[in-house]
């Protein structure tokens, strides 16, 4: 069987290939750090099963899972996290991997879970999967609410946001936009109310997280 490590971490990833290459069954073919020399590795090799990384320098391990499951490929994928968070574990078995793990798990271990997954057992039961599923789901409806509360902000409100952004004050803030310390606390308090938060902070991170502002 022909193995892909794609894994930024070359210790960790090194030390996989070796508990792999004790096994007769496997062959690691290739090894990449990111998203774009996995690429290039399922483009010169022959590819049975992969492994890997969710958090890559260049994007989301789950982003070239979905390539893989996107271009017909016959490779099955299994991923490693060293996050616990439950929506990035969906997001993975929903672009269309098999199987996922924990970063904690002993290295024996992720071999045998390839080599079940190979054999056609299923890693992850049903339930498991409808679980995860759910997750996505409720994901996607919180940026959904999400953006059309970042919608109803208007050209203003977007203003004193860039301005909190970039370390203002209140007062500092008025001044930046030429308008009345009272009019920059009304346009917060319409701020705080639209997005469903409840401190100029929240306001922040909740702008920041969608992109409404720029963090110089």
């Amino acid at each position: 069987m022909r193995i892909l490590l794609v894994e930024d971490h070359a210790s960790f990833r090194q030390a996989l290939a070796l508990v792999f290459g004790r096994e007769d069954e496997f062959t690691v073919v290739a090894q990449a750090g990111s998203i774009a020399e996995a690429r290039e590795a399922i483009a010169a090799e022959s590819v049975d099963a992969a492994v890997v990384d969710l958090a890559l320098p260049d994007g989301s391990g789950a982003d070239f899972i979905r390539e893989i499951a996107d271009g017909k490929m016959n490779i099955s994928t299994l991923v490693l996290s060293a996050s616990l968070d439950p929506a990035q574990f969906a997001e993975a078995v929903e672009a269309g991997a098999s199987g996922v793990l924990h970063k904690s798990a002993g290295l024996h271990d992720i071999v045998d879970a390839v080599r079940r997954m190979r054999a056609g057992e299923v890693l992850l039961s049903p339930n498991q999967v409808i679980e995860m599923l759910r997750v996505v789901s409720r994901k996607r409806q919180e940026e959904q609410e999400a953006r059309r509360s970042i919608d109803r902000l208007t050209r203003r409100e977007r203003e004193v946001l860039q301005a909190l952004a970039e370390g203002l004050d209140s007062k500092q803030i008025a001044a930046k936009l030429h308008i009345t310390f009272e009019t920059e606390r009304t346009h917060m308090v319409n701020i705080l109310n639209k997005l469903g938060v409840h401190s100029r902070l929240q306001a922040l991170v909740f702008a920041v997280r969608y992109g409404v502002v720029e963090i110089g």
